[in-house]
């Protein structure tokens, strides 16, 4: 039996962890397994002939929030030309509330993991039984000597691999599919750091490795043992983690101060400081605390931080909303602006009429106005967003813009009237505006807002430019 693992990647340079996850134990099976990864911007067409000409009996699809619109229209044309195949739906998004994928084309839904499940599918029909539509994943035992799961040439020409050491998450945030899911698997020291050197193996142009844990240091004496092995030599490339800053003890920051620039990157999530926000998502932790361990490691120099926020959560209006803002904003290197979806199985999607939510009804389900934000509110929040990944995000601007913000009282109100003056002058969405316009943008908004710094701020601005762009630097006009 051949079945065909598919993954519908948001981006060229991205790798779908989910489809190696799901090879391992169909080949131990004894089954013919094949990966076919497209991106969302392939044609569908292209898409379609590429899985067809697999011509296989069994076709699995990773569903998520960004793919399940093309995901659909992929399976329906799949189903009519091999009406003999038998269609797999897994993922996040396929595993609550199933019966919204009551489609004539899906023959099998997997909810939750499917390392178990899709074998379990497989070997039903290889003694020509029928097995269940809908199939509970359940907790298959995958956490002890799956390795990797990558092997030499079958990932893109991107620079960054996932890599899972543990799964589940401590915390039961009421936004989060996370929540859905109780207690923490996780790989010990030792599996961890013998997969991390199967990577230094790999092709030299793999520069990143990103845990996709929810929680890394949920076990702060696990987490410091690993970074602390890092520290090493051997390991060369650049370990992205997601963490909870309240469970960072001093030995973590100790480890942070030693740590070689660049060795790893951290992302935390904030997204609020507003305490009956936090209270009623059932998000326990100490936000201040957070932004202090931010920004004491931020000031180290030689790791990135990247803190989260979310717009749309309860009890956060516009005025909520930029203090978290503000508060966040010099404590890392990178400040993330999500917005609220309400996932099915998560705690808010059951709540929206009593907080007054409105979403949309396509994923990825983004909150479109709440009690307390308008429609405007964040629709104006999301431009906000656009301009902080253009300018901040981006790069090009780390020297001119630092000087421009280090005497603002109000970081929110410095990009918000950036926005303001953008929209004014030029009318057009941020994200359709030259690099070179860009440029001469910030500068016409900091002579006209903050004269007194007109000069010194056009002069760094210059060396950022050349920096970043070739061309010799225009002369900006106000």
């Amino acid at each position: 039996m051949k079945v065909v693992l598919f993954g519908l990647n948001g981006s060229y340079s991205h790798t779908c962890l989910a489809l190696r996850c799901l090879r391992a134990p169909l080949e131990r099976a004894g089954y013919e397994v094949v990966l076919r990864e497209y991106n969302l911007r392939d044609m569908n067409a292209t898409v379609l002939s590429g899985l067809v000409s697999e011509a296989a009996d069994v076709y699995s699809f990773s569903c998520y929030i960004w793919n399940i619109a093309s995901m659909l229209d992929i399976a329906a044309d799949l189903y009519a030309l091999l009406p003999d195949a038998k269609i797999i739906f897994g993922g996040p998004e396929v595993s609550f509330a199933c019966e919204r994928f009551d489609y004539d084309f899906i023959h099998h839904i997997v909810r939750g993991e499917g390392e178990d499940a899709i074998v379990q599918i497989c070997d039903a029909y290889s003694k020509s039984e029928k097995p269940k539509r809908i199939i509970d994943g359940g907790r298959p035992d995958v956490m002890q000597s799956e390795g990797i799961l990558y092997r030499e040439g079958d990932y893109s020409s991107g620079t960054m691999l996932y890599y899972e050491s543990s799964r589940g998450c401590p915390y039961k945030c009421a936004y989060c599919l996370s929540s859905a899911t109780d207690g923490v698997r996780a790989k010990t020291v030792e599996q961890t750091l013998s997969d991390l050197r199967e990577f230094e193996k790999l092709d030299t142009s793999i520069k990143i490795i990103k845990f996709v844990d929810r929680t890394f240091n949920f076990n702060v004496n696990r987490a410091n043992d690993i970074w602390r092995a890092l520290l090493s030599e051997e390991f060369t490339k650049n370990y992205h983690f997601e963490v909870c800053a309240n469970l960072l003890n001093e030995e973590s920051f100790e480890i942070f101060s030693k740590m070689p620039k660049g060795k790893i990157q951290l992302e935390i999530g904030l997204q609020s400081t507003n305490e009956s926000t936090l209270d009623i998502i059932s998000r326990h932790l100490d936000a201040h605390k957070i932004i202090a361990a931010a920004r004491r490691i931020k000031e180290m120099g030689n790791i990135h931080v990247h803190l989260d926020l979310i717009a749309g959560l309860p009890y956060e209006d516009m005025e909520s909303f930029k203090k978290s803002f503000d508060e966040a904003y010099f404590a890392c290197d990178m400040l993330q602006l999500g917005f609220l979806k309400l996932l099915y199985g998560t705690r808010l999607r059951e709540m929206a009429a009593e907080y007054g939510y409105v979403a949309s009804k396509k994923a990825p389900y983004t909150v479109l106005k709440s009690k307390w934000m308008s429609y405007d509110d964040l629709t104006l929040l999301t431009e906000m967003a656009d301009i902080l990944d253009r300018y901040r995000e981006g790069g090009g601007f780390e020297t001119s813009l630092e000087y421009a913000l280090s005497g603002v009282e109000s970081p929110f109100d410095f990009y918000l009237g950036l926005r303001n003056f953008i929209f004014k002058r030029d009318g057009r969405s941020i994200r359709k505006i030259s690099q070179n316009d860009i440029y001469a943008l910030l500068y016409q908004y900091i002579a006209l807002k903050y004269p007194e710094n007109e000069e010194e701020f056009s002069r760094l601005m210059h060396e950022d430019y050349a920096k970043k762009q070739v061309r010799k630097p225009p002369k900006f006009k106000k």
